[in-house]
């Protein structure tokens, strides 16, 4: 089995993935005018907007701490090293990468998922890929598929890996049973999930930046300590990213292709950028100004944050530890655990516990709400089905904390790689969609206006959208 999935992972993201990916966020990027650099100023505007509380959602800030939540887990931390032992520190030049591009990505789905929204039966909005799917390209087929992807992914699999590095770190800081770390894991998890949407956004929205400011704080403080060996770093980065990187003095050398795919790769389980998972938190706001766009460029901070910022802080870590080669046999998060007790003691270890078990937790909580959120598309959604997804997730949290998975990330990756490519091709058919969403945001920002969406504009688009969700929307 795990030779099978390494075919499979090789062919996919070796070739398949990588072009798709880079592709799509080159292709948006041209299409939306280039605006993830456009509006890196409007940034602070956009989140200081995003606290606005809005009729039928969630703020736009709960939405982006509720995606942050899914996107900042164990990949932040082992994912990172795990991309490094693989593919050098080149590969973080490439995790760079698929941030900047994917942000025009992670743009032209979140834009989407706002403008086909619709409300459920207690008048909070609902939507994402599934939605877009069924809705603007009118195939319900390949909505329902998405959703299948998305509950094997989000209900099962990425949860196992969270619990599995949470053990781990857990099991190797405090010799805490596994068994102990599982219940506990599962026990506060419940309590979150059934608080529903609303309740795990108010959680989210505080214990999200709270986290990050912590592990960001850390490695900040850290690499200021050895500010002398960061210009070395850096420079080790662009080299091997290239494939410029000699092996000799004992140092390995590694290939181009080493370094984009393993950078891409952990890149995108990170930030999610054309995953399609963000899109389901993005379309539960009701975005301020009232616009799809406002909502796709808040969460292009989420993808700028994860990974501009908390990935290279652990990337820091592990390459001012110099422990990428030398310890590559072991698991992730263990790698990073040595790594910060070599820079600032044994209590470090205890320290990254801490911090992936908070990063775990809060992306199994979202990644719980994005399985129930597609239950509503499949109309699957009766108590006893939510019930049921709810032990399911459970239990996969527990056995991931219990048993040595090693094919996990695999699995996790194959899985990815096909939501990636169902969401992409997606999106791909709806960019002239998406160019009229931006064209419309950028005109009336052009002329001094706040920007709403007035969908009778479009007529073509406003037959493809649920009845009530632009209703109220205010004309101009």
């Amino acid at each position: 089995m795990p030779d099978f999935l390494s075919f499979i992972n090789d062919m996919l993201w070796g070739s398949v993935m990588i072009y798709l990916l880079l592709g799509a966020g080159m292709w948006f990027t041209w299409r939306t005018g280039y605006i993830q650099f456009r509006y890196v100023r409007q940034f602070g505007k956009s989140l200081k907007g995003s606290f606005s509380p809005q009729e039928g959602g969630l703020t736009s800030f709960q939405a982006l701490c509720t995606s942050l939540a899914a996107r900042v887990g164990s990949g932040n931390l082992a994912g990172v090293a795990l991309a490094i032992t693989a593919g050098g520190p080149g590969a973080v030049f490439w995790m760079w990468v698929s941030a900047i591009i994917g942000m025009a990505t992670s743009f032209a789905e979140c834009s989407l998922a706002q403008l086909y929204k619709e409300r459920d039966s207690q008048g909070q909005f609902r939507g994402g890929p599934a939605w877009y799917m069924a809705r603007g390209l009118g195939m319900r087929w390949m909505g329902v598929l998405f959703s299948v992807f998305l509950l094997l992914a989000y209900g099962m699999i990425f949860n196992t890996v969270q619990a599995n590095s949470v053990a781990l770190a857990v099991s190797y800081a405090f010799e805490l049973p596994t068994f102990a770390t599982g219940l506990g894991l599962v026990a506060f998890t419940l309590l979150c999930i059934i608080r529903g949407l609303r309740g795990v956004a108010r959680l989210l929205q505080w214990m999200v930046p709270c986290m990050a400011l912590i592990w960001v704080i850390a490695s900040v403080i850290i690499s200021l300590w050895h500010v002398e060996q960061l210009p070395v770093i850096l420079e080790r980065i662009i080299r091997s990213a290239f494939g410029w990187q000699e092996a000799a003095a004992g140092a390995v050398g590694y290939t181009l292709s080493q370094a984009l795919t393993s950078g891409i790769q952990r890149g995108m389980f990170s930030n999610e950028a054309g995953l399609g998972s963000t899109p389901n938190a993005a379309a539960a706001a009701a975005s301020f100004p009232p616009h799809p766009a406002a909502q796709g460029i808040v969460q292009m901070i989420g993808v700028f944050v994860d990974t501009m910022v908390i990935c290279t802080a652990s990337a820091m870590v592990v390459l001012l530890a110099g422990h990428e080669t030398s310890l590559s046999g072991i698991a992730g998060i263990t790698l990073v655990q040595h790594a910060m007790e070599d820079l600032i003691g044994n209590w470090g270890a205890s320290f990254v516990a801490f911090v992936v078990t908070l990063f775990a937790f809060t992306s199994i909580v979202a990644n719980y709400l994005y399985a129930e959120n597609n239950l509503f598309f499949l109309r699957l959604h009766t108590p006893r089905n939510i019930w049921l997804l709810r032990a399911v997730t459970l239990l996969m949290v527990m056995a991931g904390t219990l048993l040595s998975l090693p094919v996990v990330w695999q699995l996790a990756d194959v899985i990815m790689a096909l939501m990636a490519i169902t969401n992409l091709t997606a999106i791909l058919l709806l960019s002239p969609v998406v160019r009229i969403i931006a064209s419309d945001y950028l005109r009336q920002r052009k002329l001094g206006v706040r920007p709403v969406f007035n969908p009778a504009r479009y007529p073509d688009i406003q037959q493809q959208l649920a009845p009530e969700s632009w209703d109220d929307t205010p004309r101009q």
